[in-house]
C-alpha cells in the first residue's frame, strides 16, 4: 500500500472553535485512508514583509517547509466582507516568497467555504480561487464546496445534523483524493 498523501490545511479562522476549524477537524473522521489531512497553523506568521527576507522569521521559514514538503493542500476559510480573512492572505504571501521560491507550485488545492449566512462564503470562495491561480496550484472544481448555515452544521455531540452533509463531505474529500493522485501520480499506460 502506498503512503497516504499529505495533506495540508489552511484554515482562515483563527478562531479556537470557529465552524470552518470544526468543519475541518470533522474530515479526520472521513478522509479516505489514502489521505492524512494536518492542520498547520497560521497565527504565528507576522505580516509578510519584503524587508525581513534576508533573515526571515522562524515562523515564515517553518511554514514555507512544511508546505513544500506537502503532497497537497485543503484551503477552509470563512467570509470576511466578501474575501479571505487577512491571515489566510497574508499566508499566502508569505509562501510564495521570496521571488522564485514559491511553496504553492504546482501543489494541488481544494477549497472549502464555511459562513453562518446562506450563501456559503460564496465570495471569499471565489476571491481565494483566483489567488490560487496566479501561485500556480491546480485546484479541484468539482465539487464546489459553499457551506452556508454553519451554525446548524453539527449536532450536541459533534457529528454532522443532516446525514446529506455527511454524504456531501465524503463525496467532496473522495474527489480531491483523486485530483490529488492525477496530479502527482503519472497516468499508468
Amino acid at each position: 500500500m502506498e503512503k497516504p498523501f499529505d495533506v495540508v490545511a489552511l484554515v482562515g479562522s483563527l478562531r479556537s472553535d470557529s465552524f470552518t476549524r470544526r468543519l475541518v477537524r470533522s474530515f479526520d473522521a472521513l478522509a479516505p485512508t489514502s489521505m492524512k489531512i494536518e492542520i498547520v497553523e497560521i497565527r504565528e506568521l507576522s505580516l509578510y514583509n519584503q524587508d525581513e527576507e534576508p533573515a526571515a522569521p522562524a515562523p515564515w521559514v517553518s511554514f514555507r517547509s512544511r508546505i513544500k514538503r506537502a503532497d497537497a493542500v485543503l484551503f477552509a476559510t470563512p467570509e470576511y466582507n466578501r474575501s479571505v480573512p487577512g491571515v489566510l492572505k497574508n499566508a499566502l504571501d508569505v509562501g510564495s516568497r521570496p521571488s522564485g521560491a514559491s511553496a504553492w507550485g504546482g501543489k494541488p488545492a481544494a477549497v472549502v467555504s464555511v459562513s453562518p449566512g446562506a450563501m456559503g462564503a460564496f465570495g471569499a470562495n471565489q476571491h481565494l480561487r483566483q489567488s490560487l491561480v496566479s501561485l500556480n496550484m491546480p485546484t479541484l472544481q468539482q465539487p464546489e464546496a459553499y457551506i452556508g448555515h454553519a451554525a446548524s452544521l453539527f449536532d450536541a455531540s459533534g457529528e454532522f445534523a443532516n446525514p446529506a452533509t455527511r454524504e456531501f463531505f465524503l463525496k467532496f474529500l473522495k474527489a480531491f483524493d483523486e485530483w490529488i493522485k492525477r496530479q502527482t501520480r503519472p497516468a499508468e499506460p
